[in-house]
């Protein structure tokens, strides 16, 4: 035991997006600029439903959840990715590393189980309208996001014990913009088979089961809503398309990697940029350019804006008058 604590790294280097410093400067300027739009997106979705009294249903209030935890997932890395960029050794603590992968399997675990509850959201809009609003009351979505977020701590947990006790001695550069389990499990000074096989069985149970439920609901719901023809469907056709896009690409890099993760792909750090950034970043274009309702809502969130900030004009202008 006390070799393995003497011979354990304190710190790992992260090899970032790529090692031309000629692209450094330009990936700085285009994530910075990313990343403050998602964060600025996904506040104004937020922002827009708690503001506006016509988006307090179910639907919105999961919406609106689903733009916190994507602020969160596009946070735990994209930061210091950020910095990274104008700093030549890109390092980060072995403290710092695990608190990544943490808050890596908390998140994206949390989003996963959302997304199957606004799926379920859906069905009963869909295929029990009149029952809607008794069965997804407010207690019920609270309970919903709260079972999120349960899942994915319980996730993200027994994911983290499969990697803090293992001994790292030697190698301590992760191929990557940020501590990604698969890569940092590489890492360990023993035989990770086990380990990694462990690691896919339980992203895969929970990847694998929270997909097979999202398939099986919009496959019940398309059916549904195929079988009608009135106008009404139209805006459920709208919208069950926009919750299939973000599911299609969550759900696309995520498998991806976690299914293949004994064998190295170049293709990875893109698809790692993909779902922590412009997965959280096409989350707000995807919900907001096809719903009319959030559409109007922002429409009036500004239109009041405007309107404060010329009556405070105005007041100041007033107050700022002195008599002769």
């Amino acid at each position: 035991m006390n070799g393995t604590n003497h011979s354990r790294v304190s710190e790992f280097i992260l090899l970032g997006l790529s090692d031309s410093p000629e692209l450094q400067p330009l990936f700085f300027v285009v994530f910075s600029v990313l990343y403050v739009a998602i964060v600025m997106g996904n506040f104004l979705i937020i922002l827009t439903v708690t503001s506006d009294p016509r988006l307090h249903s179910p639907m919105y209030f999961l919406l609106a959840n689903l733009s916190f935890i994507d602020v969160c997932v596009a946070s735990f890395a994209t930061p210091k990715m950020i910095a990274d960029f104008l700093v030549e050794q890109k390092t980060i603590s072995f403290e710092a590393c695990l608190a990544q992968i943490f808050f890596v399997h908390l998140f994206t675990g949390s989003e996963m189980v959302l997304l199957v509850s606004m799926a379920y959201d859906r069905y009963v809009a869909i295929c029990k309208p009149l029952h809607y609003m008794t069965i997804m009351s407010r207690r019920v979505c609270i309970i919903l996001v709260i079972i999120s977020w349960c899942v994915g701590f319980i996730h993200t947990t027994s994911q983290l014990a499969f990697t803090v006790n293992l001994p790292f001695c030697g190698p301590n550069k992760v191929d990557s913009f940020f501590c990604d389990l698969p890569l940092v499990t590489k890492l360990a000074c023993l035989d990770t088979y086990v380990v990694s096989l462990l690691i896919v069985a339980d992203s895969g149970f929970l990847s694998l089961s929270s997909f097979l439920l999202l398939v099986i609901s919009y496959t019940v719901i398309l059916i549904t809503v195929r079988s009608r023809s009135s106008a009404s469907m139209a805006k459920a056709r709208s919208t069950l398309t926009a919750h299939i896009t973000v599911v299609t690409l969550f759900f696309g890099p995520c498998i991806f990697i976690y299914v293949w993760p004994f064998s190295s792909y170049s293709v990875d750090k893109v698809l790692a940029v993909f779902y922590t950034i412009f997965t959280p970043i096409l989350n707000p274009a995807i919900y907001t350019l096809r719903n009319k309702e959030v559409k109007a809502a922002m429409s009036k969130l500004k239109s009041r804006y405007l309107n404060t900030n010329k009556v405070s004009v105005v007041i100041r202008s007033v107050f700022s008058l002195e008599p002769k």
